[in-house]
């Protein structure tokens, strides 16, 4: 069993985004338990240090190329490259919702024999549903399986108070998509999707509302359009028929509670948990707010020197985080 030292110079090298570090105290655990005639169990921890490293070097060949194929100039200030490792089978997703993401990918996976046949492949997605619950990772994922670069539209760079400025910044970036084949996601979209009968509406973000729809009817690339919101309901109706798929992400049912807390606790040491306790105290949380909990559980083992992460500092984690939303 690792020592407390070990977890806590683990965690920080973690944190700190230190790999070699942290290869360094995972080998130093695999010697520990080695000498202590668990031969099996040092030899996997050799292998998971190997994997890391090789997933590493992937990582960095992974990201030259996307920082090649990424738009220049005026276009690459409007967006910005996000790097992640996930892929979906890391994410905890309902299953329906599963099934729909892994449709998207399997057809892009398929572009070449779809568009033979004059088909399109989904590529116009729309994600809604409540903050935390996964829309931005989901698509860092689809980025990932699809061996795509992920580029975020800086919606503070592209809107402007100069007449015409937005829609002429909007235009690069749709064209940065007809040459760079990518994943581009418009997060917070409700800030230019909104309903163009809103009050206090004007006549610049009409104007870029009423550009993005022809924009991505006309879209003719192979890259993915990704516009994601907290706010479905504010959205113009002429959206939704542009898009090709409307995916819609919830707040996690009990399964799904369970499963992103085992999840995020499987290298940690814990009791056997009263799930009839957990589970109540997480019901109406994210799945970011859930994290957030389980985390300050870890850190209340690694401060006081604990053995393992107990039920009772979990379910006080995650009683906070309600009380927090309810302020």
């Amino acid at each position: 069993m690792p020592t407390a030292s070990q977890i806590k110079a683990l965690l920080s090298s973690h944190s700190a985004g230190d790999a070699e570090r942290f290869h360094a105290v995972a080998l130093q655990m695999a010697a520990a338990e080695a000498r202590k005639g668990h031969q099996k169990l040092a030899d996997e921890i050799r292998e998971l240090v190997n994997k890391s490293r090789r997933n590493a070097q992937s990582g960095n060949i992974r990201q030259k190329v996307h920082s090649l194929a990424a738009p220049q100039g005026e276009a690459g200030e409007l967006l910005e490259a996000s790097e992640s490792h996930l892929r979906l089978s890391d994410l905890v997703l309902e299953d329906s919702l599963r099934e729909r993401v892994e449709r998207i990918v399997q057809e892009q996976k398929n572009l070449s024999k779809l568009k033979e046949r004059n088909l399109r492949p989904r590529q116009r997605l729309l994600f809604t549903g409540p903050p935390g619950c996964g829309k931005t990772i989901t698509a860092s994922a689809l980025a990932n399986e699809l061996r795509l670069p992920l580029f975020v539209v800086r919606l503070d760079s592209l809107i402007s108070r100069y007449l015409g400025e937005s829609l002429s910044k909007l235009l690069l970036i749709f064209d940065a998509a007809e040459k760079h084949r990518a994943v581009y996601l418009f997060d917070e979209f409700d800030s230019i999707g909104y309903t163009r009968d809103a009050s206090g509406d004007v006549g610049e973000m009409r104007r870029v509302l009423n550009a993005f729809l022809v924009f991505i009817e006309k879209m003719k690339s192979n890259s993915l359009i990704i516009a994601a919101t907290n706010y479905g309901q504010r959205l113009d109706q002429a959206l939704f028929r542009r898009f090709d798929d409307l995916v819609e992400f919830g707040l996690p049912e009990t399964p799904q509670i369970r499963q992103t807390i085992k999840r995020l606790l499987r290298d940690v040491e814990n009791e056997e948990f009263d799930w009839k306790k957990i589970e109540p105290a997480a019901k109406e949380l994210s799945y970011a707010e859930i994290t957030r909990a389980t985390e300050e559980a870890i850190k209340e083992m690694i401060i006081h020197d604990l053995n393992m992460v107990t039920d009772k500092a979990l379910v006080r984690a995650l009683s906070e985080r309600r009380m927090n939303l309810r302020l």
